[in-house]
Parts: C-alpha cells; sequence; structure tokens
C-alpha cells in the first residue's frame, strides 16, 4: 500500500471521490474545521485531509505510522477501536474512516465511541467495501472482517446512535468488470493479483474511469457498486 497508493488507480480515483465528499460535508464552516483520521494506515490520505482543514490522525500499526510519517508531519498517534482511541481533549467538525470499518471487529462500538470526540453539528465520513457475495482471497489477504450492504451500514451505524445523512453505493462503473473478475476466479479456482500495479495505460484508464463517479456521489443514490460511503451524525 505504502508503494502504491500515490498512483495505482483506485487509490487515485477514490481520492478524486473522496474529495467530493470531503467537501460536501465541510460546506459551510466558518472557520478551518478540525478534522481526525481513525485508521489512517500507510498515509495515502493525510495530505488530501489537510487540504480542508487541521488534521490529527491515528493508526494502530507501528509500521504504517512509521510510512505515514514519511508523507506527512502532522500528529500520528497509536490508537486502537473502540476503547483506545487518543485525542480525548478534542472535538472534531469531521472524522473520518476510509476502508477501517470493515477490519473492525466491533463495528458499531468503534463508532460509538468515535462519535464522543465529534464537536456541536460534527460528522463522520466512512467508506466501507460493499457487497458481501463478492468476498474473495482479496478480503482475507488484506484481514477483512466483512462487506458491507446498505442495510447492514446501516444496523451499524444505528446500533451507535447515529443518524446517517447520506449513504450510496459507489465505484459503480467498474462494477461489472469486477464481478466477472471474481466469477472466473470461482469458476478456475484461481486468485487474480489485483494488488499489482497494473500497465501505465490500463492504470489511467481505470483511475479516469473510477475518478468519473465524483460527479455522481451526493447527486445520485447509486442503487449497487464495489463500496459504500456513509455520512453520520449523533442522533
Amino acid at each position: 500500500m505504502a508503494e502504491q497508493e500515490d498512483e495505482h488507480w483506485w487509490f487515485v480515483g477514490r481520492r478524486h471521490v473522496l474529495r467530493r465528499l470531503l467537501a460536501r460535508n465541510l460546506k459551510n464552516k466558518a472557520r478551518a474545521p478540525l478534522l481526525l483520521d481513525a485508521g489512517s494506515g500507510t498515509g495515502g490520505n493525510l495530505p488530501l485531509l489537510a487540504e480542508f482543514g487541521n488534521v490529527h490522525a491515528f493508526e494502530y500499526d507501528a509500521g504504517a505510522r512509521q510510512s505515514a510519517r514519511a508523507k506527512w508531519t502532522g500528529d500520528i498517534l497509536f490508537g486502537e477501536m473502540p476503547d483506545r482511541i487518543p485525542f480525548e481533549e478534542k472535538s472534531f467538525d469531521l472524522i473520518t474512516m476510509f476502508d477501517v470499518l470493515e477490519h473492525v471487529e466491533r463495528d458499531s462500538d468503534s463508532l460509538r465511541s468515535l462519535s464522543h470526540r465529534l464537536a456541536e453539528g460534527g460528522r463522520i465520513l466512512l467508506t466501507v467495501p460493499a457487497m458481501p457475495w463478492l468476498w474473495s482471497r482479496h478480503d482475507e489477504l488484506h484481514h477483512h472482517q466483512r462487506r458491507y450492504t446498505a442495510a447492514s451500514l446501516r444496523e451499524a451505524a444505528k446500533k451507535a446512535g447515529l443518524e446517517v445523512v447520506e449513504l450510496s453505493y459507489f465505484n459503480t462503473l467498474l462494477f461489472p468488470l469486477a464481478v466477472a473478475q471474481r466469477m472466473m476466479e470461482r469458476i478456475f479456482h484461481t486468485h487474480a493479483e489485483t494488488d499489482m500495479m497494473p500497465h501505465p495505460v490500463v492504470n489511467a484508464a481505470l483511475a479516469s474511469v473510477f475518478g468519473l463517479e465524483r460527479w455522481i456521489v451526493g447527486n445520485v443514490s447509486l442503487p449497487f457498486g464495489l463500496s459504500l460511503y456513509a455520512s453520520l451524525r449523533k442522533s
């Protein structure tokens, strides 16, 4: 991840979508917002978040924190959800979790704990992998606990005492390609190396297609996709 997240099509395309979602969730802020990135991984999204406000971050894995600090100079502390979340003295306008919740065993408890760090009117913005029937070796290699449906993500938020402001599938344009790949893997009992960097032409094309969805998210609620996003606030 640390080597690829600057250029791999999935990361590049997702950042286009995330920039749009961040702008939607931080509009009308009279001051520089305070942001918390929960589970910052190897730090690929921290420069993007810094475009929108003052960013703090925490990450469980020591190696990932080290990689992130090579890309960004802000606070990246140790943290573990749901019980060991740092920055107790702060209240955040936006807490982000980009493809993190699926790694956490106690997802609703973690959302509830994060909600205690929200300022008045603050939101949690998260993304997760979607469609449990697409579960594959890729999910196992990335230590996923689950993939979500719109209904199961709403239920996790409800158990955490959070209200869904906005929720939709995305990464929809490439959905047929991903389904075809999963079906081929199951038929032939193979595993595609989806984490490898594609040929530059293919990589650029996939990033462009994925990135087109930044003009869709928030305007249309997509009925299916490889991922889900949600904007949550305290009930």
